[in-house]
């Protein structure tokens, strides 16, 4: 046998296999031989004694005669007893031969059948051999033929494993290449952040030094225009001057104090005043010292705005066009499978017309509402993960969704693929909104940081940590509200870097809601209610809950109607539930086509129609 260290011969299996059934059947043979041996020789034994057997009958058949005649011939000298003696002994004889020779016949047939029966198993055994011995040679060569394949496999191993081997070092190599890009990316991702924020920087530098030469210039011109109305102040102006002087003098006031940027109003007034018979100098020394009262205190109001005096002002959507009167849904007009998986966000657009949903697969889905059915208008793709916010910008022609993965992204309505990209969230981001002013937007995250994004240059202005994880985010004229695990509502003036008010809820806050008037907030959290939080006194003003209603999701959104007169949240039993935000009670209860929790609903701007949409996939037009 050869040695562990020996070359493995490929025929050696096959040669043990094959001794094996040689001693098998050299086995079988002497065991079936033996039983043979035995027989023969009684066989022949038996064959032996019939022989003997014939021949001593044909002698007994000779001997009577013989035997008769002796006994006439000495009758007369033996005695008569001893004569029967000698004659009856033949007889037994005969009958002892007979019954012998009828024993040794029962035997030899019974031996003959035996022998019958033997031949015919040898016979049976041997075809079983010759079956056994083709089926052998079947064997012999299937297994030369299985040789010739496992040499070939063997052969084809070989080449696979120098293939992997060539794989593995091109692997290696290639995870080498990746490690070093990886190294350079992250070289060059430190290069730019340090290069972001040295712009940034550079740009905060900038905008204080135009500030600060802003603010010497308006400087200068408040105290050129305080000179100007002090030496106008010290000028008497005499009774007997005639209208005509008086009018020419007012007019060079006037426009002495243009650059002041006075208003329209205290402009007129000033003018009417002044085109009046002046009676004395007293009346006008305090006439002009209200001016200059009024122009500080106009300056001085600016500054107290936040706002860079003579700055140039911020550009402002156009206002959206709301109804003054909302109808109650009462039935469902068109239900569809709006995506391939969960639907998380729905919003309409400012026109009533369009609706954009948002799911689980990625996609975000335009929708045309039209004569009471929804018909599907575009799909925007490009998202990285599953989409849990949709919003449109005032104009309608932007779409701004938050995704999963850690980036919120901007579509232009009518382009199929993302325009930008918001990266810069180490979390999942929740909520994505746009601001009123134009190019703005804000993003909420799990990573506990709510930003501000210029969507003319795609970058973060502005990173506000907040504390806890921000569920949803809504946007003021100057004020950014977030709703966060912590079951807390933060205020942040999107003027300065701190927080202004917090207000607690009991329960995480699952979604924000600003109405048209930005007087009142309304919130709904995971303890199944929803808040109407007047902003005027920055307090709850009214707590929604029903029976059977019940937030299902950390992303359940609530929304006012367009006139703020009603409340509108879908339940985890599919169920949509309407609020009287006047009285506070309970105003209708919507069921039938949701079979699933409904994710997210959305009040068009004309107040006819509203969406929900489920985890079921489904999206449902109300009428």
């Amino acid at each position: 046998m050869a040695g562990p260290g020996a070359p493995c011969d490929p025929c050696a299996p096959v040669a043990v296999w094959k001794r094996h059934i040689v001693r098998q059947l050299r086995h079988r043979d002497r065991t079936q031989k033996a039983l043979f041996l035995e027989l023969v020789p009684a066989y022949n034994h038996l064959l032996e004694k019939a022989e003997l057997l014939a021949k001593f009958s044909e002698k007994l058949k000779s001997e009577p005669k013989d035997v008769i005649s002796i006994p006439h011939k000495d009758s007369r000298e033996e005695v008569s007893g001893t004569g029967l003696d000698q004659v009856s002994s033949p007889a037994s004889l005969r009958v002892m031969w007979q019954q012998e020779k009828k024993g040794l016949q029962l035997v030899c047939g019974e031996m003959a059948y035996q022998v019958v029966k033997k031949s015919a198993a040898l016979n049976t055994l041997q075809s079983q051999l010759e079956e056994r011995q083709g089926r052998l040679e079947d064997l012999q060569a299937c297994v030369v033929q299985l040789q010739e394949v496992r040499a070939q496999q063997s052969r084809q191993l070989e080449e696979r494993e120098a293939e992997n081997a060539a794989l593995r070092e091109a692997y290696e190599t290639l995870l080498d290449q990746a490690a070093h890009q990886e190294a350079a990316l992250r070289r060059l991702q430190e290069e730019a952040r340090d290069l972001l924020e040295q712009l940034v920087q550079r740009k905060a530098r900038a905008a204080a030094e135009r500030n600060l030469r802003n603010e010497r210039r308006e400087r200068a011109n408040q105290a050129r225009v305080s000179q100007e109305l002090k030496k106008a102040a010290k000028r008497t102006v005499s009774i007997s001057e005639i209208p005509n002087t008086l009018e020419d003098g007012t007019k060079e006031e006037t426009v002495a104090l243009a650059p002041a940027a006075m208003p329209e109003f205290l402009e007129t007034e000033t003018c009417e005043k002044w085109k009046r018979p002046f009676r004395s100098a007293s009346a006008t020394s305090l006439t002009l010292s209200r001016c200059v009262d009024v122009v500080k205190g106009l300056l001085d109001f600016k500054k107290r705005r936040g706002h860079s005096v003579g700055g140039a002002p911020e550009q402002r959507y156009q206002s959206i066009p709301v109804c003054v009167c909302t109808q109650i849904p009462s039935q469902a007009q068109d239900v569809l499978d709006a995506h391939l998986s969960e639907v998380n966000a729905v919003c309409f657009g400012p026109n009533s017309s369009l609706l954009a949903t948002g799911g689980a697969d990625r996609l975000i889905h335009l929708w045309n509402v039209v004569g009471g059915r929804l018909e599907a208008n575009q799909t925007l793709e490009g998202a990285g993960g599953s989409i849990t916010s949709v919003d449109f910008d005032p104009s309608g022609s932007q779409v701004l969704a938050a995704t999963y993965n850690q980036a919120a992204q901007l579509w232009k309505v009518g382009e199929t693929q993302s325009k930008e990209t918001l990266s810069g969230h180490k979390d999942k981001v929740t909520a994505a909104k746009f601001k009123l002013t134009r190019h703005q937007a804000v993003t909420g995250s799990r990573d506990r940081t709510v930003k501000e994004w210029d969507l003319g240059r795609a970058y973060c202005s502005r990173t506000i940590d907040v504390l806890s994880y921000c569920n949803d985010v809504a946007c003021g004229d100057h004020i950014i509200i977030s709703g966060h695990n912590d079951q807390k509502i933060r205020f942040w003036d999107s003027r300065g870097p701190h927080c202004i008010q917090v207000i607690p809820v009991q329960g995480r806050v699952t979604s924000l809601n600003l109405s048209h008037d930005q007087l009142h907030l309304l919130s709904c959290s995971r303890d199944n209610t929803l808040k109407v939080i007047d902003l005027r006194i920055s307090n709850i003003r009214q707590v929604f809950r029903a029976d059977g209603f019940k937030c299902s999701s950390d992303w359940t959104k609530a929304v006012f109607s367009p006139d703020r007169s009603y409340a509108l949240a879908g339940s985890s039993n599919g169920t949509l539930y309407i609020w009287d935000v006047n009285t506070g009670k309970l105003e209708s209860s919507l069921q039938g086509p949701h079979c699933s929790a409904v994710n997210a609903v959305a009040w068009c701007f004309s107040g006819n129609h509203v969406v929900s949409v489920d985890q079921g996939r489904k999206a449902v037009l109300w009428h």
